[in-house]
């Protein structure tokens, strides 16, 4: 019996030929992640642990993003324990202000984790780096806190859902739309403890931030992880980044699939998931016109503050005004990506437009801040969750939706179809 990809890059890291769906194995890790809220947890149970040193100050990345620059006296003691827990352990990959990023697009973008690896991040979205071809996903920070320690981790090894792509998006279609058309069939459920093993003709034509915003979202859909082939694309993007030699595995021609989904990428449309969960979706021409009037936009997160959803926003901004009564906030995901927004004119675009451009930070997605929503607001928002209260107001809407159809709206001030 044949393995899939996912299975292939566990055995390789506990030292197994084989392993099957449902065995329980412990891995080697290859990077542990935390951030500004997740870590202080894992520092104080590292702590009680009584342990006194890391298992590697170079497998461990600690970035400071959630609450940074500080909102308050508490996330301020919380970057300072973390502060010092990297000076003390000398932790390379620490990434505060002034360095920081969000999380997700940060490690790919400075090359901390890459194809072939076996991660996890005391985050759910850490299943992003599946986009890259690693097995990457989401544990507690008690989890993180042994992982620092023995640099290893159980796991059970998942079962697969194997989703074909086929065809080529159209203009103003993104990874977004991918997801959450993916999302809305299978639910958030769907694929529970399992695998979304991306495939196809299709994947050639997805670009790295459309393949790094699928993978985030994986664990929307309730999968262990999202993970993409290695190709060219995924070789390009890490060729000078990636700090170690990429390792490349590929499902066995006989490798078993609870089951196969087809999306036929050409067919697809805008996207949008109405409150309260990424599942209830809704294409734009399922919408009517002017039927949602919003309050609010948000172009960013670890979902959709890279470079290409910047550039989709600034294409539709560009020369025209946010409507009135809506706040757009614009949020990149890195320091890089930051600077080259300036360089391009992109900030000027949306400065001039009404929006406002900000450091990068998760802020407004968990509700942190940046863009907290008061009682009955509705926004749109580039983030993956839509939960009741994720934003602020538990009497508030979040509509997720991709940067093309946020900026479109945030024009019109209702939820709109950017292709028209």
């Amino acid at each position: 019996m044949g393995m899939t990809m996912t299975q292939k890059i566990l055995a390789a890291h506990a030292g197994l030929d084989h392993v099957e769906a449902g065995q329980l194995i412990e891995a080697k890790l290859d990077v542990v992640l935390g951030n500004d809220i997740t870590s202080p947890v894992a520092i104080n149970e590292f702590e009680k642990c009584g342990a006194s040193s890391v298992f590697s100050k170079d497998r461990i990345a600690l970035v400071m993003d959630h609450f940074t620059p500080n909102k308050d006296i508490k996330a301020a003691e919380q970057c300072r324990q973390v502060r010092n827990f990297a000076d003390q352990y000398d932790i390379k990959n620490f990434f505060d202000v002034g360095q920081m990023g969000i999380e997700h697009a940060l490690l790919p973008e400075q090359g901390v984790v890459g194809p072939g690896d076996c991660i996890i991040g005391a985050d759910s979205h850490t299943c992003t780096y599946g986009a890259l071809g690693a097995f990457s996903t989401g544990v507690g920070s008690t989890d993180m806190a042994c992982g620092m320690i023995t640099g290893t981790a159980w796991f059970k090894v998942p079962s697969a859902i194997k989703v074909e792509l086929v065809g080529k998006l159209n203009k103003f279609v993104s990874g977004k739309d991918v997801i959450l058309h993916l999302i809305g069939k299978i639910g958030v459920d769907g694929a529970l403890y399992r695998s979304l093993e991306f495939t196809g003709e299709g994947v050639a034509s997805l670009s790295m931030d459309d393949r790094l915003c699928i993978a985030n979202m994986a664990i929307e859909g309730g999968a262990k992880n999202g993970i993409f082939p290695v190709d060219d694309v995924t070789l390009a993007y890490c060729k000078g980044r990636f700090q170690r030699e990429p390792k490349i595995y590929a499902a066995d021609e006989d490798a078993v699939y609870d089951e196969v989904i087809t999306i036929d990428l050409s067919a697809l449309r805008p996207t949008v998931a109405f409150p309260h969960l990424p599942e209830n979706t809704k294409t734009v021409d399922e919408i009517g016109e002017k039927e949602i009037k919003i309050d609010q936009v948000v172009i960013g997160s670890c979902t959709n503050g890279r470079l290409e959803d910047l550039k989709a926003a600034a294409e539709i901004l560009q020369g025209k005004k946010v409507a009135k009564h809506v706040r757009c906030i614009i949020i990149p995901g890195t320091q890089s990506i930051y600077l080259e927004a300036v360089r391009r004119g992109w900030v000027e675009t949306f400065i001039e437009a009404g929006a406002i451009f900000s450091t990068p930070t998760c802020g407004p997605c968990l509700g942190g801040h940046m863009g907290i929503l008061g009682k009955g607001e509705k926004a749109v928002s580039t983030t993956n969750r839509n939960f009741v209260g994720r934003m602020g107001h538990i009497d508030s809407e979040i509509y997720l939706a991709s940067p093309a159809v946020a900026a479109a709206s945030a024009l019109t001030g209702y939820i709109t179809d950017p292709t028209k």
